[in-house]
């Protein structure tokens, strides 16, 4: 009883002060059983890296080599590039191919039976292009067998590109899902076929492409 008369007296004076007051609870046992400094056990648990990426991987029944190879049945050629990706017709590869005619062409096919949905021909040559013609000439290795030598040692691929933007000469840049949900990133060198890890700033790169925009 007396407990209660300190508590509400306190609560009167920090009132009349134009202060405020929280209410503390007090257990049987004297202890308080208010906002404690511990974590919650119910927190939520912090989110494993390419969990998007790895659910897309297990979900698409097409290969990226599986892929390239639909995608040339459409259009003979070189496949440049290969994107899985999740589109307003479900889950699909964005494939680039560059025709045998010369021009550009991109196609998206469904990962769960490789039909062709749709495709049209990019306008215009720009420098980008230019530069993959060239490495595309020398090129032992395709995008396909890009995608095999990556899958063989690092899991599902999920992308394959032509990257020669920021490198003295183009290589295969190979994205992959291993069986731990983790996201790699690879190169392959399109003249020896060999297979290396990308450097760290890579990613750092990738995270500020959309910072200029």
């Amino acid at each position: 009883m007396k407990r209660h008369l300190v508590i509400a007296t306190a609560a009167a004076a920090a009132l009349v002060a134009g202060g405020t007051v929280t209410a503390v609870a007090v257990s049987g046992g004297g202890a308080p059983s208010g906002p404690s400094d511990a974590p919650s056990r119910q927190a939520a648990a912090p989110g494993r890296p390419g969990t998007e990426d790895a659910r897309e991987a297990a979900a698409a029944k097409v290969t990226a080599p599986q892929a390239a190879t639909a995608a040339l049945k459409a259009v003979p050629g070189t496949v440049t590039g290969l994107d899985l990706d999740r589109d307003r017709p479900g889950l699909v590869w964005d494939a680039d191919v560059l025709g045998k005619d010369g021009s550009w062409h991109e196609l998206t096919l469904d990962a769960g039976d490789a039909r062709v949905l749709n495709q049209h021909v990019e306008q215009g040559d720009d420098d980008d292009h230019a530069r993959e013609r060239a490495a595309l000439k020398t090129a032992r290795t395709d995008a396909a067998g890009a995608a095999r030598t990556a899958a063989a040692a690092h899991g599902t691929v999920t992308s394959v590109e032509l990257d020669g933007d920021h490198r003295a000469r183009a290589v295969w840049e190979v994205e992959t899902v291993g069986r731990d949900g983790k996201e790699h990133k690879l190169l392959v060198d399109p003249d020896s076929g060999k297979l290396t890890t990308a450097p760290a700033h890579d990613a750092d790169d990738d995270d500020n492409d959309g910072a200029d925009d």
